[in-house]
């Protein structure tokens, strides 16, 4: 038995997740400034411009675009840095509906931490997707400890489930 799970909905879990920190950060700006070491960074605003500027050079890659720089993502606020995740998907939402692009392709790339890679683009999209789960969980842990806890329901499990 194969068993796929649609893109699609890994897709909208992130974003729907996306969304909702932005909102939670809208109704607790303070929570940007919680220290937090997660991946080195000094407080909550840097683990989400890492977050994004993961997404958006992972986006730029799979879309045969330059790199932007970390530099060059703004995180002084939920706004700025959720429009550069808006940017990220705004890049592969067209590469989804291209029948023709080949997910299986290789892509050789640079990355910060382990030097030159190759990986199928699929795989790219997937970890650039799971990346940013991953963090956002660890962000909850932060924001609970620090008293601004998230609300909404943050397991894939929920995207499509019913309540009966």
């Amino acid at each position: 038995m194969s068993l796929a799970i649609p893109v699609d909905d890994l897709l909208r879990w992130n974003d729907l997740t996306a969304q909702r920190w932005r909102d939670h950060l809208h109704a607790h700006p303070a929570l940007l400034a919680v220290p937090c070491d997660v991946r080195n960074s000094s407080n909550v605003a840097q683990v989400l411009q890492h977050i994004v500027a993961v997404e958006l050079r992972y986006a730029q890659r799979l879309a045969a675009q330059p790199e932007s720089s970390y530099d060059e993502v703004p995180f002084g606020s939920p706004d700025e840095i959720f429009a550069t995740h808006q940017r990220a998907f705004d890049l592969i939402r067209p590469l989804l509906a291209d029948d023709t692009y080949d997910w299986n392709d290789p892509l050789d790339f640079q990355t910060i931490t382990l030097g030159r890679i190759r990986a199928a683009r699929r795989d790219i999209l997937l970890h650039m997707l799971f990346h940013g789960i991953r963090h956002y969980a660890q962000l909850a842990t932060q924001a609970r400890t620090a008293g601004f806890t998230p609300t909404w329901p943050m397991d894939f499990l929920m995207l499509n489930a019913q309540r009966i």
